[in-house]
């Protein structure tokens, strides 16, 4: 039974009869009918069994985007139903207006429409439809919550897609559209030419220089059709948030805008994320669903508060096979956890692929090292100047074994990788 705000308030009503009347029994008479009355209104009030409903499907949005729910509410009974029906989800699926006041005749339906805009990523449920149908006096009601399944899921946002209509532009000059080649090993063959002062006597072909009065060289061209491999770390440092977002979302947003951009240039991406064990993988996808497909294998993946287990992941990067790749390690560039954990794995890598590490860079750190106007921030700027020297040394180690570091914050994290990928190209070290 629910009561309604009519039933205090007719309670205070009875103020009237008990200063006329004033006695224990005039209050105990009133409560009494005024009990009786909210009974009669709960017996006489239509059950909510009457009202069946049916969800309509949901589908998938992009966490931060608003989409909406569809309940069709349906009077299977022989009495009028004046209600009032609420759509719970949980917290995170950003449920709003969603209660609905509906008044249904016998057979009638009615479509009710509840807006929904996701907070986190991942299958975000309904937890049931409540029914409360109201008597005749509108004092009682009868409630009833009915499990109505639904779902949306939630994907993550890629709010770098911005970028890449510029990256394009570039990738476009890059391919032949503004004829830029290369010359030395790695690359794919373009074309011979006349040798002139400065170029790689490695490149000579003497087959054709022994045909031509003049010694000819051949040309090259970045390479298409290579693979690039994206690591993403889901253990406990990517669970650090930097500006209020999880570093694990940041690197999401960075690895989207690299697979669109590759996928564009001909390149194949394989994707692979975990912890302590493998969370999710994805073979190559083509150049039209690759964002779809990795949007898809990144929605269910959360921070596991435990340390990365870099042999399995690299195993399973090996797994893809043993052609040359671009393998992008998303994880933060945290001294510890790299120095114990990945610098022991990356000369295998290393021996094999063109191995970049991206991480998200905290600038409170920077800014904190600046500050010195107290003792305290004295003190604190001598704190976060010693993680930056640890960062600066973590950075110089995997440079030195032949890995390249982007460290930039969320924001421009993102354009910084797609603009490393290019340059590489660009120089034919893919």
């Amino acid at each position: 039974m629910a009561l309604s705000g009519r039933v205090p308030l007719l309670l205070l009503l009875g103020l009237v009869p008990v200063v006329l009347r004033p006695s224990l029994g005039t209050v105990w008479l009133w409560v009494l009918a005024v009990g009786v009355a909210v009974l009669v209104d709960w017996v006489v009030a239509p059950p909510p069994a009457s009202v069946t409903m049916h969800r309509r499907p949901v589908g998938t949005v992009r966490m931060g985007h608003p989409t909406e729910t569809l309940v069709v509410a349906t009077n299977d009974g022989r009495r009028t139903v004046t209600a009032l029906v609420r759509d719970a989800w949980q917290p995170t699926a950003g449920a709003s207006d969603n209660r609905h006041r509906v008044r249904l005749g016998p057979g009638d339906r009615v479509l009710l429409r509840t807006p929904l805009q996701p907070r986190r990523r991942g299958d975000l449920r309904a937890i049931g439809v409540t029914v409360r149908s109201r008597g005749p006096l509108g004092l009682a009601a009868r409630q009833r919550t009915i499990e109505v399944a639904g779902a949306v899921r939630s994907l993550p946002p890629f709010e770098s897609r911005k970028h890449l209509p510029s990256r394009l532009a570039r990738l476009r000059e890059l391919d032949g559209r503004a004829a830029v080649r290369v010359r030395g090993q790695g690359t794919e063959f373009d074309s011979l030419r006349e040798y002139v002062r400065g170029d790689d006597v490695r490149s000579i072909d003497w087959r054709a220089s022994a045909r031509n009065r003049n010694v000819v060289v051949r040309t090259w061209q970045p390479e298409r059709d290579r693979r690039v491999v994206l690591v993403l770390d889901t253990s406990r440092t990517s669970a650090g948030r930097v500006d209020d977002v999880p570093r694990l979302d940041s690197a999401m947003d960075a690895a989207l805008l690299l697979a669109a951009l590759a996928a564009r240039a001909g390149d194949r991406i394989d994707f692979v994320a975990g912890d302590r064990r493998v969370r999710s993988r994805l073979r190559s996808a083509g150049a039209r669903d690759v964002s779809a497909n990795l949007q898809e294998a990144m929605a269910d993946l959360e921070p596991v508060i435990a340390e990365a287990d870099w042999t399995s992941l690299a195993g399973a990067v090996t797994g893809f096979g043993r052609q040359r790749a671009l393998v992008v390690l998303l994880t933060p560039l945290e001294p510890s956890a790299v120095e114990e954990g990945l610098l022991p794995v990356l000369p295998a890598l290393t021996r094999h692929h063109r191995v970049v590490l991206a991480s998200v860079k905290d600038p409170a750190l920077e800014q904190l090292a600046a500050t010195r106007g107290t003792v305290d921030e004295v003190y604190d700027a001598a704190a976060a100047e010693q993680v930056l020297v640890r960062r600066r040394h973590t950075a110089d180690l995997l440079r030195a074994l032949g890995v390249d570091v982007v460290d930039a914050d969320a924001e421009r994290l993102p354009p910084a990788l797609a603009d490393h990928y290019l340059a590489l190209k660009a120089r034919g070290l893919l």
